[in-house]
């Protein structure tokens, strides 16, 4: 029997299982868009599902995590599929869950500051809706138009306000959550709407960044707080790299907590002019931008303080209040993803060793060792990133279609990752592990990485939820009952 017809099979067993409310989709030309994410590893080997599924309702993901448990067939949990790690493609084929039909904002409990959503919930739609109640739901990814908020709790995700508001997990009440054989389970007490608990195991936090290897999320109660009444930015031209990362140093020991410090290096200046020339960003080695929030008087007060604390080390300074500067000033650190190919023609940005995480004392090594590290394999790398937290972004740009930079970007991710971890970081800050950082788990994690295992195998011990993702080959093999 062919692929074809193999999956047309499993695709009539299916929509007799579920029934009228879930799509089952075994179209050739329909599966070859689920072969993708963001990924580097994706653009070089997509990987075809079997057949997709798209629910309506946790009842549709019960049935279909319960059908694929009785076959034995990988499923592979979906969002938008931003993700940059490899975390959504169907490694091993099987059933893609693909998510985004499962998009209702269900109820909004303004005076508990919580709100209910489905997973497909776009992160920027969220906080559209949230906005006309002064609220907002604070986890502020770079892909905010296009994430879903069931991908940023899948990857704990974090974005540009992690140094004041937290992780994505912070914000997460309780989940509703489809196991591997099917069952329903409720974390963060039953029918609860407080904003705190200690009644058993932290299950909501276990599923939290579990990257869909636990279960699949189908509604989620998440935390809001109040929107804040006013923003202001500083904006601080560099000379140095170094003295650049010795900045966010300064301004933390002075006792201010920005809501944002971004950076944006040579490379990333060079792009966003390209991309968008009417922001005239100034050419230097690289700029910060740090962002404070609150109201007016203390915005006012903490963006001078800065300007104050900073400009020792800057080659100018300037900060402003003004809404419409402040908006125009963040487009520029908000365009650099897309910005980043302009500046090799013909080529692209690809990601690939993009978010290594480092303690904050090793920032400003970190940055000219990327730029060494770029140089030395006849690279053009930009770099960006959450510097208040130590999460940079290096952006290789090349033709994917030249096997010599396609085997030099292998090399440079590779040497990238063991920068973070001889700097005493971690090889991702908020991207996740997903396929293209297994070969770095054993020694980041040592022992906890069993552990890890065995919650696992308990929670799926047929190995069916995302397979090929985080846990090295050798380790899924010693299980006698994984797929």
């Amino acid at each position: 029997m062919s692929v074809v017809s193999e999956a047309a099979s499993l695709a009539r067993d299916l929509r007799r299982r579920l029934g009228s409310t879930a799509l089952v989709l075994d179209d050739p030309d329909q599966l070859e868009c689920y072969a993708y994410d963001a990924s580097f590893e994706a653009m070089l080997c997509p990987r075809l599902p079997w057949v997709v599924v798209q629910p309506r309702t946790t009842e549709d993901v019960s049935r279909t995590l319960a059908f694929a448990s009785e076959r034995r067939i990988p499923v592979t949990a979906r969002g938008a599929a931003t993700g940059q790690a490899g975390g959504a493609l169907p490694v091993l084929g099987g059933i893609v869950v693909d998510l985004s039909r499962m998009n209702r904002i269900l109820e909004l409990d303004a005076p508990n500051l919580q709100v209910f959503v489905e997973p497909g919930v776009v992160h920027a739609d969220l906080n559209a809706f949230l906005s006309p109640h002064g609220l907002i739901f604070p986890p502020d990814p770079g892909s905010s138009r296009m994430c879903t908020v069931g991908g940023m709790v899948s990857n704990n995700s974090r974005g540009m306000r992690a140094i004041k508001y937290g992780c994505t997990g912070d914000y997460v009440l309780g989940l509703e959550v489809v196991l591997a054989n099917g069952q329903v389970i409720t974390t963060g007490s039953v029918g609860s709407r407080a904003l705190q608990s200690s009644s058993g195991f932290e299950l909501t936090r276990l599923f939290v960044g579990s990257e869909g290897m636990l279960g699949i999320i189908t509604r989620l109660r998440l935390r809001v707080i109040p929107r804040p009444a006013c923003r202001g930015i500083v904006l601080a031209q560099f000379g140095q790299l170094e003295a650049a990362g010795e900045s966010v140093g300064r301004v933390l020991q002075a006792g201010i907590l920005p809501s944002a410090i971004e950076i944006l290096d040579a490379s990333a200046i060079r792009a966003v002019n390209l991309y968008r020339p009417a922001l005239r960003l100034p050419d230097t080695e690289a700029i910060l931008l740090y962002e404070v929030d609150g109201n007016a008087e203390s915005v006012a007060t903490d963006a001078r303080r800065i300007a104050e604390v900073v400009v020792s080390l800057a080659d100018r300074v300037e900060w402003s209040d003004e809404p419409t500067k402040v908006a125009a000033l963040w487009e520029a650190r908000s365009v650099v993803g897309a910005a980043s190919g302009q500046i090799k023609p013909g080529c692209a940005r690809v990601y690939a060793g993009e978010d290594i995480c480092v303690p904050l004392t090793q920032v400003p090594r970190t940055l000219r060792a990327i730029q060494d590290t770029a140089r030395s394999l006849d690279l053009t790398v930009v770099t960006y990133g959450h510097i208040a937290t130590g999460n940079l972004h290096p952006a290789p740009i090349i033709d994917v279609s030249d096997p010599d930079q396609v085997g030099r970007v292998r090399r440079f991710a590779d040497a990238i990752h063991r920068l973070a971890r001889q700097m005493g970081g971690t090889v991702t800050g908020e991207h996740g592990v997903g396929m293209t950082r297994i070969d770095y788990m054993q020694e980041e994690h040592g022992a906890a990485l069993n552990v890890m295992w065995q919650i696992k195998q308990a929670l799926d011990p047929l190995n069916i939820l995302n397979p090929g993702k985080m846990f090295p080959p050798e380790m899924v093999s010693r299980s006698p009952t994984a797929v």
